[in-house]
């Protein structure tokens, strides 16, 4: 979620009503800065600093909601403190198909006496028991030295263990933190207690020499074994960037000891955004890389892994280009975004196995092919039309087909998605989805369903009974750059997600706005994690 600095900067921090975005380029070499976590996301509320995390015990819900048979249900509960909730992760136990958890990034704020906001990011586990209809909130972290964390990956095991992988942050002072580490934290009762290891340690700050690592991802399988995936920003002088590489790093003993991290990204040293899929016996990784700095674009990629080492067994692989640079989207705050927003955006999704085929793989993302291109800077000039991109693969990614459209002829923009394979070998895809809206400015979350496996043919499904709209009205991140789009969200998150069901079925989890909250005397749209599940 969170970026070690800005290679297209807005030509001032707060622009005026009714002025259109400009932007200039730094001396970095990178045409976006693609790095991803909490940290140098906007802020949910300007002017806060950060503090202390409010404290929990192992084992001890925070809190619990109310029982709910609703289509849509809410995960989070009250608490003390008050925050938005974005970037979701969620995973089914394969031992109990009742038992699911979310992660998302917990932001927790707290009005001080005389007015000052005090903001905390330390994660947290969503627990349900019952299929979905009720929620506990359990620390992952307790007497942590993190100050914050963020950037969830959820995963189980076969046997029933679940993995929580996070990026950790230490501050050196109210808004300087440490350049993070990556931890991995692990449960055996079914996400009520957690113990935490740490499998790399980042150097340095965003604006020194060091290692800014990023994005984090775990898979898991058997008992015991699972692995995590994560960038590594290489920054030189102030900042600057240098290069960015893909590292794995796999546990065979549930979580208690990981092995010596290794570059699988090969030769290529514009990577990010790695993400891990278990396919029978192999693994395989997807991450994409810069290649054409003239534009932007960038390409995504598939390399297999040792399931045992983690190392990687040969080059990466090409699967496509995705049409996700500097002019094909507008800007807003120096990042991409869409029409009539400021909220970021990229083309990132994930790989997913085949669970009937383990040769079988498919690799989604998102970006503006089906688009007009180049792009107006300005998003309140723009007309944007982003759409779900998908390629697969039938001989264990050595070959990928050309990309398809999800729905090439939908209206609207269809963003961050996330996909898994259903018990049946169809290929199921989960996104924020504003084709309900011919303003193109609410969304709601859909569930793509493929018609028959390998046909790359879908049907859709809202998911939300509920639409959402960060154009205006929001409470957390807000800004106004336009007249009639008062306090936009410049921050959903990064992504969404959804998990496969025993039953063939999938459960989705995502950044819903529909309820409005009030806090420090302003009420808008909240970020809150929702649930609902999809037939």
């Amino acid at each position: 979620m969170v970026r070690f600095k800005l290679v297209i900067l807005a030509a001032a921090a707060a622009v005026a009503v009714g002025q259109s975005f400009s932007v200039a380029a730094d001396d970095n070499p990178r045409p976006f800065d693609n790095s991803r976590n909490a940290l140098n996301a906007p802020s949910p509320e300007p002017g806060s600093q950060f503090g202390l995390a409010p404290s929990g015990k192992q084992g001890i819900a925070l809190c619990t909601t109310t029982t709910s048979l609703a289509a849509n249900v809410n995960t989070d509960c009250a608490q003390p403190s008050k925050g938005p909730h974005n970037e979701t992760s969620i995973a089914v136990n394969p031992t109990d198909g009742m038992n699911m958890i979310g992660g998302a990034n917990d932001y927790q704020l707290i009005l001080n006496p005389g007015g000052h906001v005090s903001e905390t990011i330390l994660s947290q586990a969503h627990v349900t028991t019952d299929g979905g209809k009720t929620w506990s909130n359990y620390p992952v972290f307790s007497n942590s030295s993190y100050q914050a964390t963020g950037d969830p990956a959820l995963a189980f095991d076969g046997a029933g263990n679940a993995y929580y992988g996070t990026l950790g942050f230490r501050f050196i002072s109210f808004k300087n933190a440490q350049n993070p580490d990556v931890l991995v934290s692990t449960s055996s009762d079914k996400g009520r207690t957690w113990s935490v290891v740490r499998i790399a340690q980042g150097s340095g700050n965003e604006g020194s020499v060091g290692d800014l690592l990023d994005k984090e991802y775990v898979a898991a399988w058997g008992n015991g074994n699972a692995i995590v995936t994560y960038g590594d920003f290489r920054l030189g002088q102030k900042g600057s960037f240098v290069s960015s590489v893909i590292y794995s790093s796999v546990t065979h003993n549930g979580g208690k000891t990981w092995s010596t991290p290794q570059i699988i990204s090969g030769s290529l040293n514009e990577a990010f955004v790695a993400t891990p899929v278990v396919a029978g016996s192999r693994i395989f990784v997807s991450f994409l890389n810069t290649t054409d700095l003239n534009t932007g674009r960038d390409d995504y990629e598939v390399v297999e892994v040792n399931p045992t080492t983690g190392a990687a067994l040969g080059s990466p692989v090409k699967v496509a280009t995705t049409i996700d640079g500097f002019t094909d989207y507008p800007i807003a705050f120096g990042r991409q975004t869409y029409q009539d927003s400021v909220f970021r955006t990229w083309a990132a999704g994930n790989i997913a196995a085949d669970p009937t085929n383990p040769a079988h793989l498919a690799v989604v993302w998102s970006d503006m092919r089906n688009s007009t291109t180049p792009a107006p800077s300005d998003p309140y000039t723009a007309k944007t039309n982003s759409d779900i991109i998908v390629s697969q693969s039938t001989d264990g990614g050595v070959h990928w087909s050309s990309p398809v459209s999800l729905s090439s002829t939908a209206d609207g923009d269809q963003f961050m998605p996330w996909s898994a394979y259903d018990t049946s070998g169809k290929l199921r895809i989960g996104y924020f989805d504003r084709s309900y809206d011919s303003a193109n400015h609410v969304y709601g979350y859909t569930v793509a369903t493929e018609i028959s496996s390998q046909s790359l043919t879908f049907t859709t499904a809202q998911v939300t009974t509920t639409l959402s709209d960060p154009t205006k009205g929001d409470r957390w991140f807000a800004r106004s750059v336009h007249t009639g789009f008062d306090f936009a969200t410049a921050f959903l998150g990064d992504y969404s997600n959804i998990a496969a069901t025993a039953d063939g079925h999938v459960v989705a989890y995502w950044t819903d706005m529909r309820e409005d909250i009030t806090f420090a005397g302003r009420t808008g749209h909240g970020e809150d994690a929702y649930f609902g599940r999809a037939s």
